[in-house]
C-alpha cells in the first residue's frame, strides 16, 4: 500500500518542467520560507522567552529523535529502493522518518500551542513540504506520516511537561 500511494503521487512528476519546478520549490526552498515566517511570528508574538525556547527545544528534541531512528531503521529512499524512480532533488541518507516532516510538524504543533490559527497554517505548510518530497521521489508516504507523528507527539509531550513546570 505504501508503494501504491507513493506511485500515485510520484507519477505526477516528470510530466511538466513547470510542475517539477514547483515541486522542487516546495521540497527544497519553501522550508526556508517557513522557518523565516515562524521566526518572524515568534519574534513578534512571544509573550516571554520561555515560549520561544520551548519551541526551539521541542523542535530540536524531535529532530534528534528522528536522526536516531534513521540510524536504527536504515530505510532506503524510493529512488534507491525502486529501479524506476528518478528523484527530482538530490538527497542522501536514510529515509525513515522524514526529518523535514518531523521538523516542520514539531514546529507547527509548537506554534499551535501558542496560536491555533497560526498552528493550523503551519500544519498545512508541513503537509505541502511532505507531499512535495513524495512527488519528488525522495520519501515514501510512510516516511512522511512517521515524521508527522513523531513531530506532533514530541511537541505535544514537550508542551505538556512545560505546563507542569
Amino acid at each position: 500500500m505504501n508503494n501504491q500511494i507513493f506511485y500515485f503521487f510520484y507519477n505526477l512528476a516528470h510530466q511538466s518542467q513547470l510542475f517539477d519546478n514547483i515541486i522542487i520549490f516546495f521540497a527544497v526552498y519553501f522550508p526556508y520560507v517557513i522557518v523565516m515566517l515562524a521566526g518572524i511570528f515568534l519574534f513578534f508574538y512571544h509573550k516571554n522567552l520561555r515560549e520561544f525556547f520551548a519551541t526551539f527545544f521541542s523542535i530540536s528534541l524531535a529532530y534528534i529523535i528522528s536522526v536516531a531512528l534513521k540510524i536504527l531503521f536504515h530505510t532506503p529512499r524510493p529512488f534507491l529502493a525502486l529501479s524506476d524512480v528518478y528523484n527530482l532533488v538530490p538527497e542522501n541518507g536514510y529515509s525513515f522518518p522524514s526529518s523535514h516532516s518531523v521538523f516542520f510538524m514539531a514546529l507547527a504543533f509548537s506554534l499551535f500551542f501558542l496560536n491555533k490559527k497560526v498552528g493550523f497554517l503551519f500544519m498545512f505548510f508541513a503537509f505541502l513540504v511532505g507531499l512535495a518530497r513524495i512527488v519528488a521521489g525522495i520519501h515514501f508516504p510512510i516516511d512522511i506520516l512517521g515524521g508527522f507523528t513523531l513531530g506532533a507527539v514530541v511537541s505535544h509531550l514537550f508542551a505538556y511537561f512545560m505546563k507542569k513546570i
